[in-house]
């Protein structure tokens, strides 16, 4: 390999097959042979994407560089020669992140080494280097996509308890909340749901060309694992989908409830002004300027008028009740 090393390289790792890992220094990196272990290659490509020395130092297919590269990405595998090429997303559980802004892994995987890149810190790949160091790793390439896999379908798995969880509490606590609250939280969850399984539909279809296509490179125990991780995946999608239309039937009833109350407000005011319309008409009538008005002179004409007026508002709600509409 080349004498010089990309800044955006995170760790290297030599793989003993059994469990475990020893890092490898960027001196010892390219005096690596087959024979020696599984490399584990694993670089950040957010600032200065080392495709140059990818090309020259590991011998990538520019197109596999492209890949591993590219500023945006949607799942994917592609089986090239002897290696696999495959680019997953997962949930974004970084500390202050959105779930939903999910983050990508790209990798190159042969049978002896494997290339991982980066733009942003993704935790299963964590989970992967702590189970190494504890002795627990992946003992082969194909182990170490299966189990990668299996950790981000897990987080996948909690985002999508999460929402269903957010929507069982906003349906209990319907007559709770303030309407306008209830809508709110409503469009965060559809728009979350949006967002995840606009990667999660491709990464299921991406899963399933691997274990129907997986090349050489893969196990049949692998491929079978790889099975069962696609079905989970597909069963989270499925899940996904219902709560899409959960959240739509709900966002119906809220939108009906909002309906409803402002009919209900508006009936009243349609009553109130009915009621007042005679009233209104009789104090007009009286409150002319003109000569020849009733009970100018009379002493009693102002409570004559009180007592007419009450009268007709009272008839007003006989009428009213007798049509039932109030």
């Amino acid at each position: 390999m080349a004498s010089t090393t990309p800044d955006g390289l995170l760790h290297a790792l030599l793989l003993d097959r059994k469990g475990s890992a020893t890092p490898l220094k960027p001196a010892d990196i390219r005096k690596w042979q087959p024979e020696d272990g599984l490399l584990w290659l694993h670089l950040d490509v957010a600032e200065h994407p080392p495709g140059k020395w990818m090309r020259t130092a590991l011998g990538l297919n520019p197109m596999v560089v492209d890949a591993l590269t590219a500023d945006e990405t949607r799942p994917r595998s592609l089986t090239l020669n002897d290696g696999l090429l495959t680019v997953l997303r997962g949930v974004n559980t970084n500390p202050g992140a959105d779930p939903e802004d999910m983050v990508s892994i790209r990798l190159w995987i042969e049978r002896d080494r494997i290339i991982s890149t980066r733009r942003r810190r993704l935790l299963s790949v964590q989970d992967l280097r702590e189970q190494l160091d504890q002795g627990l790793g992946p003992k082969t390439s194909g182990e170490f996509l299966s189990e990668l896999i299996g950790r981000l379908a897990d987080r996948i798995g909690g985002f999508v308890d999460t929402i269903e969880d957010e929507l069982s509490s906003i349906e209990e606590t319907e007559n709770d909340e303030p309407l306008q609250i209830r809508r709110r939280s409503l469009g965060g969850l559809r728009r979350q749901i949006a967002a995840v399984r606009r990667f999660v539909a491709p990464q299921r279809d991406a899963l399933d060309r691997l274990y129907r296509n997986p090349g050489s490179l893969l196990s049949d125990s692998e491929t079978d694992s790889l099975r069962e991780e696609a079905d989970r995946v597909t069963r989270y999608l499925e899940d996904l989908d219902l709560a899409r239309e959960r959240a739509v039937v709900l966002q119906e009833e809220l939108m009906n409830e909002l309906a409803q109350l402002q009919n209900t407000r508006m009936y009243v005011l349609s009553v109130v002004a009915a009621i007042f319309l005679p009233l209104t008409f009789v104090t007009g009538l009286l409150g002319m300027n003109v000569g020849g008005l009733p009970g100018i002179d009379s002493p009693r004409g102002f409570l004559i008028a009180v007592v007419v007026m009450f009268a007709t508002s009272a008839m007003m709600l006989i009428y009213f009740r007798f049509r039932k509409w109030l």
